[in-house]
């Protein structure tokens, strides 16, 4: 089945079995073929409940948190229980062709199992920054829980003094043979050592930190950098600082996805930062400067005479900057919002009827004074 059984319940890898089984519960209803009728929801929930299954067993958990899913592949999987071990059609028919013949028991070889170092897995992390955090980058303590190899063992997942033995359920090829009969005849059929999971060998003493596990799940604290210029969606990758490898694997990577939170003035548009200010209409008539906020600050900006409603005045170079080239910033767009007055007095009525007559207008048309002042500014 494809996909992280953590993530197919939406749940951190350090869980608890209560943590697990709302998951499970919430998604259950959420996919049951009898409520939910839409295509895809029956396979989610197969997905859902194959993924509760594994992780609700303790001795399953372990096995995937060790081997992924080929770890618990030939376990708790219904429908050929008349096959054994078997985990499926497709390795009968590949036991079929690579070792029966004439009717009889496969007389192949098992092949001994390669054991050898395992990359660990990969790890997301969901990170969310302030508008600003954004724009400007700097550096963000994170904390993340993950698998480290175990200190006590070194990751061997055996007692400190005790070792490993070849298992003698497969004599350590990792696989077992049983002669199957079938209406085709009998064959060989070759699966999983159910004692040793492939391993081929055998812990003498689980180490009592790990559980033989090899790996122990810690929460560690780290410092990332968050680039200038980052946005909604941004992946980052930290290399090695996934889940440890085993048998002195690799560790995979973690990918932190970033999330920009809004901000209550500014708004982001590519590398432009947007915003809105309102003046007065006379400010508008005649020009002035006013103080602005920006994200590097408060600035004056310059109103020019004659200034129309949303006018946008810009100042270049106040924007983000640009991701991967920090030196190059896009530009701060400023909305004009003019402010015109329902309610004025009567010198100021006076004055501005003067102004009227001035221009040749009639101040008792369209609308009342407010609609020579409309007028004015359509221009």
């Amino acid at each position: 089945m494809a996909g992280d059984y953590y993530e197919i319940l939406n749940i951190s890898r350090d869980a608890s079995p209560d943590d697990i089984k709302r998951g499970y519960r919430r998604l259950a209803r959420k996919y049951h073929p009898d409520v939910n009728k839409e295509p895809g929801a029956e396979e989610r929930f197969k997905e859902v409940n194959r993924a509760h299954e594994v992780l609700s067993d303790p001795e399953l958990k372990a096995r995937y948190d060790r081997f992924g899913e080929p770890g618990v592949s030939s376990s708790g999987q219904g429908g050929f229980s008349d096959f054994g071990d078997v985990g499926g059609f497709a390795d009968i028919f590949e036991t079929i062709f690579s070792g029966f013949g004439g009717g009889g028991v496969g007389t192949g070889t098992p092949q001994r199992r390669r054991s050898g170092p395992v990359r660990g897995e990969d790890l997301r992390l969901d990170l969310k920054l302030e508008f600003r955090e954004a724009i400007f980058g700097g550096e963000k303590e994170i904390r993340i829980p993950h698998l480290e190899t175990c200190k006590t063992c070194t990751g061997t997942g055996a007692k400190p003094g005790t070792g490993v033995k070849t298992c003698q359920t497969c004599n350590g090829t990792g696989q077992v043979r049983r002669a199957t009969r079938t209406p085709f005849g009998s064959f060989a059929q070759v699966s999983v050592c159910p004692t040793c999971n492939s391993e081929g060998q055998v812990i003498e003493e689980k180490c009592e930190t790990c559980s033989g596990v090899g790996r122990t799940q810690v929460t560690k604290k780290l410092k990332i950098t968050i680039p200038q210029g980052v946005d909604n969606g941004t992946r980052l990758r930290v290399a090695r600082e996934g889940d440890a490898g085993l048998r002195n694997g690799a560790p995979g990577d973690l990918y932190v996805y970033l999330f920009v939170e809004e901000d209550k003035e500014f708004k982001r548009d590519g590398v432009n930062i947007l915003s809105e200010i309102t003046v007065s209409y006379l400010q508008a008539i005649l020009g002035c400067r006013i103080p602005i906020n920006t994200v590097d600050g408060e600035t004056e900006l310059t109103i020019p005479p004659g200034t129309q409603p949303n006018t946008i005045l810009t100042l270049e170079d106040k924007g983000v900057p640009r991701l991967g080239n920090p030196v190059s910033r896009g530009d701060h767009l400023i909305t004009i919002k003019i402010n015109i007055p329902t309610r004025i007095n009567a010198e100021e009525r006076e004055l501005l009827e003067q102004l009227a007559k001035i221009r040749g207008e009639a101040a008792g048309k369209e609308g009342g004074l407010e609609g020579f002042l409309g007028k004015m500014f359509r221009g």
